[in-house]
């Protein structure tokens, strides 16, 4: 018999069922929902030239839009836990990419690649706040120089069961705990903000928006 998937994965197990196609296939209401997360990391983030690590890459969604936007990584590794997601980012065959197969709540060490940016757009959604924060731990532990990740910080857009949110409030205390340096952004997508976290070694500074501009879409 096949292990049943965790909780936090079934959503995506149900949505493969139903045949669900694209970005619904992902859990989002569309495409837009990816690409202003997309955009929003890029504008907080400078990822040309670096090695990232895309943690629930999905089809490798990010590395696509990076490239179309001329983004070029200097070497990008997709961390994806669904078999059916990993074999679509396989097929893309994208050059200097690695798509890994791995659950990072239940296998951290595989976040451990030598990242400098570690990324996550959407894949921590599901997780339960215990899940959330140690995930967003071991991932602070692997990466070298940045943690980037997207969470839903009112209820707004959590109407699902399995969706969780989180105050970002207690995001930056996680943060300033570890001594990051942080910028957050919440003006893209009510109900959903994007945290940049930087381990103060690093030599590169972050990318700051300032509050006067307006979420590009």
């Amino acid at each position: 018999m096949a292990e049943r998937a965790p909780s936090y994965l079934e959503p995506y197990s149900r949505a493969r069922r139903r045949k669900a196609k694209g970005a619904r296939a992902l859990l989002w209401v569309g495409r837009r929902d990816q690409i202003v997360r997309f955009e929003a990391i890029v504008r907080a983030c400078p990822l040309a030239g670096r090695r990232v690590l895309d943690v629930g890459c999905g089809p490798a969604d990010l590395l696509g839009f990076l490239r179309r936007r001329g983004i070029r990584p200097a070497h990008y590794v997709g961390l994806e836990a669904q078999p059916w997601l990993v074999r679509a980012a396989r097929r893309r065959d994208y050059e200097n990419s690695t798509i890994v197969e791995g659950d990072f709540v239940r296998e951290p060490d595989k976040l451990r690649v030598g990242a400098e940016v570690v990324i996550f757009s959407g894949s921590l959604n599901l997780l339960s706040s215990r899940q959330f924060y140690r995930s967003l731990g071991d991932a602070w532990d692997a990466t070298r120089d940045w943690l980037v990740f997207n969470f839903l910080c009112t209820p707004d857009l959590a109407g699902a069961r399995w969706l969780h949110w989180h105050r970002r409030a207690a995001v930056l205390d996680f943060a300033r705990r570890r001594g990051a340096l942080v910028h957050m952004d919440d003006r893209y997508e009510p109900g959903d903000c994007l945290a940049v976290l930087r381990k103060p070694r690093s030599g590169r500074g972050v990318a700051v928006i300032p509050p006067s501009e307006p979420p590009r879409h």
